[in-house]
């Protein structure tokens, strides 16, 4: 899990992240598990959602190393 420190400064980076970019790093997203969402799908749904997808996605990843 996630220092405080370290929660906040990557909730920070992936708050600063443009829609483009968020997409970029969901479908590349390299961990012990695949993200499998179709680009219609992220297209469909709004900048926060892809903003709760990655940093969830980010913090389950690391609560299992």
């Amino acid at each position: 899990m996630y220092s405080q420190g370290r929660f906040e400064q990557v909730s920070t980076s992936i708050a600063v992240l443009g829609r483009s970019e968020l997409k970029s790093r969901i479908k590349n997203f390299r961990g012990r598990f695949k993200l499998d969402f179709t680009d219609d799908y992220l297209d469909a749904i709004d900048t926060d959602r892809l903003r709760h997808i990655l940093l969830a996605a980010l913090i389950t990843a690391k609560s299992h190393h």
